[in-house]
């Protein structure tokens, strides 16, 4: 058994489960909002990719310029996305608002094809060093910065909707939409809130990504993967997204070793999330922290 091989998938899994946890809690912050599944998420890391690579290669900006522009048309993108297409659809049965953003993941990942290419494009060099050492194991760079940034955001979600006046009102639009009306809160506002939050926050991981792994539709994919983190967690927690992304990062690497120590199955670290979230979708539906839904007849 080669220890020194484990210790350093298991580092790396973690710190990969952190940057699940984050594309999670988007996922939990728009469901917790507005009761919607969206599986156009990957999508949103594929944009974000997209649009920091054209701006460091055509412009040359620099990551510290390109990364903030990033953000700022992530913003505008998950506003105008929830105005246009998103609110009109209120009120119409969840399965059909659900039918949309699985339509629009189909065009947003045809979109960035026919714009960019279906080719993987390589990202900008950032980093004069690719891994850095730590403690005798490597790491790449690029993950190292997103561990940072992916800690800061989680504490920033936990104090925004602990503290934060915009926070307070997301959390009261997720307990009841019209007692939220009845005291002044716009729901419309928070709907859009949540879509331009997680539009943002998906685009650090969709950056982070390209940096390692090079910009192209298999991004897209980053959506999928997550999913099995949500489930575990549960639909609705934020705690719950953090621990499952880290169960995830973790598992996928172990995986990936006891494939290929002993298994060899070859596609182990694929499926394996996926495994679990079949198992847990049989065992425990609403996921380890999600709020059981009672109904009485």
């Amino acid at each position: 058994m080669n220890l020194d091989l484990l210790l350093q998938l298991v580092v790396n899994g973690l710190i990969v489960g952190t940057l699940y946890g984050v594309v999670a809690m988007c996922f939990v912050l728009i469901y917790k909002s507005t009761q919607i599944v969206n599986f156009a998420q990957g999508e949103f890391l594929l944009i974000g990719a997209w649009v920091c690579w054209w701006l460091m290669t055509s412009f040359e900006a620099p990551i510290w310029i390109g990364f903030p522009l990033t953000f700022l048309f992530m913003l505008i993108f998950g506003v105008l996305l929830q105005v246009v297409v998103l609110r009109p659809m209120i009120g119409e049965p969840i399965i059909s608002v659900i039918m949309v953003t699985i339509g629009l993941s189909i065009f947003f990942q045809s979109l960035m094809g026919w714009i960019f290419g279906v080719f993987a494009k390589p990202f900008p060099r950032v980093f004069e060093t690719e891994s850095i050492n730590i403690l005798g194991l490597q790491v790449q760079t690029a993950y190292m910065m997103s561990l940072v940034i992916s800690l800061v955001i989680m504490v920033g979600f936990y104090y925004f909707f602990k503290y934060s006046r915009l926070g307070l009102a997301m959390r009261a639009t997720a307990f009841n939409q019209q007692v939220a009306q009845s005291l002044g809160i716009s729901v419309k506002q928070v709907f859009a809130m949540s879509w331009a939050i997680s539009a943002m926050v998906s685009a650090l991981a969709g950056v982070v990504v390209g940096m390692v792994n090079g910009v192209s539709s298999a991004l897209s994919f980053f959506g999928i993967k997550v999913f099995p983190a949500v489930i575990l967690g549960g639909l609705d927690s934020i705690v719950g997204a953090i621990v499952g992304g880290l169960t995830i990062g973790v598992l996928e690497n172990l995986a990936e070793y006891f494939d290929a120590q002993w298994l060899h199955l070859g596609n182990l670290y694929t499926v394996a999330p996926f495994y679990v979230l079949v198992i847990i979708l049989m065992i425990k539906p609403y996921g380890l922290f999600g709020t059981k839904d009672i109904e009485r007849i």
